[in-house]
């Protein structure tokens, strides 16, 4: 038997969707200060040989943390958007407390896109660091 849908299960989706657009958006903004700052700071070390490269890496540290934290309530809104879905209207409640119990921040930290995204940088001023 399929949950029964109405106007609260179909209103409670779209909140829980318009907290899930909100952290993706700041995930994406967080990716972009990434590739800004460490540009700006790559380019600050390539012209004043007294500040150390390893700067570069405050901002990609800082970032991946961030960004690991909004990918991981990410995933635990979009765990609640499935718990919804399958709820019938009558028990909506409009709550947004989600279960942590099958997230991890540390997973969503080093998840292979993260990793990937943030190690490239990492190993770019590591290059820099080596080459120089």
């Amino acid at each position: 038997m399929t949950p029964k849908h109405g106007p609260n299960k179909n209103q409670h989706l779209q909140m829980i969707q318009g907290v899930i657009n909100r952290l993706a958006s700041n995930s994406f903004s967080f990716k972009q200060w990434t590739v800004v700052l460490v540009s700006a700071l790559l380019v600050l070390v390539a012209r004043d040989a007294s500040v150390p490269i390893w700067v570069a890496l405050v901002p990609v540290t800082a970032f991946w943390g961030l960004d690991g934290y909004f990918l991981w309530q990410e995933r635990l809104f979009r765990n609640l958007y499935v718990d919804v879905s399958e709820t019938d209207e009558g028990e909506i409640t409009f709550s947004m407390n989600v279960k942590r119990e099958n997230q991890s921040y540390w997973r969503a930290t080093f998840s292979v896109t993260l990793l990937l995204f943030y190690g490239l940088f990492i190993a770019l001023v590591a290059a820099i660091k080596f080459i120089s």
